[in-house]
């Protein structure tokens, strides 16, 4: 017989808590706390919806300060979640609302609860449904064709949901073309960004309506909005070998005394990102199995454009991604090949690719090289372009010249073409320098008109 809940012995808590293998006496007592205190709540009315959230809050909020009540609904989410998971409530309320107001997070959905009009702050928090405004069918007829084919096809559907909630929330005269409805879009931000997401707004829909009607004429792209935007990007910071270096000093010694084998962690993520440009999501997806020690290599499975990849790695970084996996087998990490490399207690795991860049912008951070707060500065990613423009500079030092490699090194990152590879290359004064050497010592010869006239 399914358990229900509210359990009258409260044993369904004593089992969840137990089963988070939560490690201090004070993190079971608060749980165990914010748990009991939310039954008493919900055994006096008959059914578990909002009006149980709404009275729970503002017992909640009498006692205690607005950052403490936002911790103690994160754990009343993860216990209303193991509920409905072992069939003791059928559907969690928070999730129900999150729901109906079409959106991601249970967390706006607190705040509303828990501010001094619920009512109407969840009426704001309601987003209109994907794909039901007037071109809304075409436009999911379009993703769904694209995903057939084999695309992953992700960012242009964000793009289209875009210009479908301005559709439902502006809505147009009925007879409306295509081009007034995209020119009103474009009117309500002026930035060169939002002309750019225009422009390719535009090319999209010439792709839906020539899949519909091929007899159509080809539109011609114009690139000029994403040269304007071009302009303001920031560009890629690139880390010298004493920074790589420094960070991973930086690393090894990172305080972190409830999870001893995370500075250890995070300095091969470090070593992986910068001498095989790996991406964070290709760091957060390696499992232990991908590692072949004896053969020397790494595996980076199903990537962007579905690639999957075998890089050979140098002795160097085998040696220390032994002594890693040495490292996570003696803390009693999962040996099961299908388990994150970068192991951790919590979850299935995996450290997130979100985690990894907080990180490692942290580790940053503590290498002075990247302000103490907020998004400005190096990023995570500029550790792949450092390792493109470092590894061009050292085909120069030795006499090698790059053209020739570029292949190679597009096939090494997971690239499409060299295309993809040549917006990696950050033209720094120390790779302008060996390249007007090359030139001076291989190219310049031919630019003397004399001597050709004279033979």
């Amino acid at each position: 017989m399914t358990a229900r809940w509210p359990d009258p012995d409260r044993a369904t808590i004593d089992r969840y808590v137990a089963s988070l293998g939560l490690r201090s006496m004070k993190s079971r007592t608060c749980y165990r706390q914010v748990l009991h205190g939310f039954q008493d709540v919900a055994e006096r009315y008959e059914a578990l919806n909002q009006e149980v959230l709404l009275a729970w809050l503002r017992e909640s909020a009498i006692r205690r300060a607005t950052s403490t009540l936002l911790h103690r609904t994160r754990i009343i989410d993860r216990f209303l979640e193991r509920l409905v998971e072992i069939g003791a409530i059928e559907r969690n309320p928070v999730v129900a609302l999150r729901d109906e107001c079409n959106i991601k997070q249970c967390m706006p959905i607190w705040r509303a609860l828990a501010s001094r009009d619920p009512k109407q702050a969840v009426a704001e928090l309601r987003q209109p449904r994907p794909f039901c405004s007037v071109l809304g069918e075409m436009m999911a007829e379009h993703v769904a064709m694209m995903r057939r084919r084999g695309y992953k096809y992700t960012s242009q559907p964000l793009l289209l949901l875009r210009f479908d909630r301005f559709l439902q929330l502006h809505p147009g005269p009925e007879t409306e073309p295509l081009s007034a409805m995209i020119d009103r879009w474009a009117a309500t931000h002026v930035t060169r960004d939002h002309a750019e997401e225009c422009e390719r707004l535009n090319r999209v829909f010439a792709k839906i309506l020539r899949h519909r009607d091929p007899s159509m004429p080809v539109r011609r792209p114009d690139p000029r909005p994403r040269k304007e935007a071009a302009k303001q990007w920031r560009k890629p910071h690139i880390y010298s070998p004493a920074d790589v270096r420094r960070m991973l000093d930086v690393a090894r010694t990172y305080p972190s005394p409830r999870v001893p084998l995370r500075p250890l962690s995070m300095y091969t993520m470090l070593l992986l990102a910068y001498c095989a440009g790996l991406r964070r999501g290709e760091l957060a997806r390696l499992d232990l199995g991908d590692v072949d020690l004896q053969g020397g290599t790494i595996t980076i499975r199903q990537t962007k454009f579905f690639k999957t990849r075998i890089l050979p790695l140098p002795d160097s970084v085998i040696a220390e991604l032994r002594a890693y996996i040495d490292a996570r087998r003696r803390a009693r990490g999962s040996q099961d090949a299908r388990s994150g490399l970068f192991w951790h207690e919590r979850g299935d795991g995996h450290y997130t690719p979100e985690m990894i860049t907080w990180l490692l912008a942290d580790v940053i951070r503590r290498a002075g090289l990247k302000p103490l707060r907020g998004k400005t500065g190096p990023r995570v990613h500029d550790l792949r372009h450092s390792m493109v423009v470092n590894r061009i500079l050292e085909w120069y030092r030795t006499g090698i010249n790059p053209q020739d490699r570029l292949p190679f090194l597009a096939t090494y990152l997971g690239h499409r073409d060299i295309n993809s590879t040549l917006v990696y290359i950050t033209v720094t004064q120390d790779l302008l320098h060996y390249a007007n050497e090359r030139f001076r010592a291989v190219g310049a010869s031919c630019l003397n008109l004399g001597q050709e006239v004279r033979s």
